[in-house]
């Protein structure tokens, strides 16, 4: 299945654009090729853009506190299993604290290393980063392999509190969802959504033996979704026959 994620709000657009910037900085860093670790590298960087925002640690601490005060009016709940309400709140109460030592945004200290900043400045320029633009860049891209992972791995490390708090956040926010199959009739689909609640992000999981891409569009009154299918002359067309998925609404 190939799944699909809409965010309801910018807060979520956010937080989902780091785990994506994260989760391929962590693939990168593994790999051997100093080409990947170049990537690497211009990923941390886009971490720092994405991350640049006045109020982000702000509303990622206020969120992290926010799932703390509800998951604590579960205790006594016969439903709810205490020792795991009691790990999951240990999780956060870690990621709280990690994120609140750090002083400043996220790759703050990177921001003094003029070095990594050199390289940075030159990253958005088409083939900025040649050898006779960046001598000392392109020898540390000849280093052994392990030298340039333990390097990428340090500097990687002043944004860990931030993709620990991500992922948990993000976490926690889809294992609100419960998952409902639907059909999309003749290649389209709509659905109102209750009133009362406040849902932050859509997931739609889709079978890719139909060949079909969803246009999502949505906000708090009513969700869209449109099939398309991308045909041989490289464009996206709409279909008209039925599809069925599965979504799930994240509150």
């Amino acid at each position: 299945m190939i799944l699909y994620e809409y965010p309801f709000n910018e807060r979520v657009r956010t937080y989902l654009r780091l785990e994506h910037l994260f989760l391929n900085l962590s693939d990168l860093t593994t790999r051997e090729p100093a080409l990947d670790h170049h990537f690497a590298l211009t990923t941390i960087f886009e971490v720092m853009d994405v991350a640049a925002r006045a109020d982000l640690k702000s509303d990622v601490l206020k969120d992290l506190e926010k799932q703390k005060q509800t998951l604590n009016s579960y205790r006594g709940n016969p439903a709810i299993a205490e020792s795991v309400l009691d790990k999951v709140i240990v999780q956060i109460e870690q990621c709280f604290s990690g994120l609140n030592a750090q002083p400043g945004k996220a790759g703050q200290s990177l921001q003094e290393n003029d070095w990594l900043m050199s390289i940075r400045s030159r990253v958005g320029i088409p083939g900025g980063t040649c050898e006779f633009d960046l001598p000392a860049y392109f020898a540390w891209q000849h280093r052994d392999v392990a030298s340039r992972q333990a390097d990428l791995a340090r500097w990687s490390e002043t944004l860990s509190p931030l993709a620990e708090s991500i992922h948990l956040l993000l976490k926690l926010l889809r294992d609100s969802g419960a998952p409902q199959k639907v059909i999309a009739i003749g290649g389209q689909f709509q659905q109102n959504l209750p009133q009362g609640r406040t849902f932050q992000l859509l997931r739609l999981s889709l079978d890719p033996r139909l060949g079909l891409i969803p246009e999502i569009s949505g906000n708090r009154l009513m969700v869209s979704i449109r099939m398309m299918r991308h045909e041989s002359d490289d464009r996206l067309h709409t279909v008209t026959e039925d599809g069925a998925f599965e979504v799930t609404l994240c509150s």
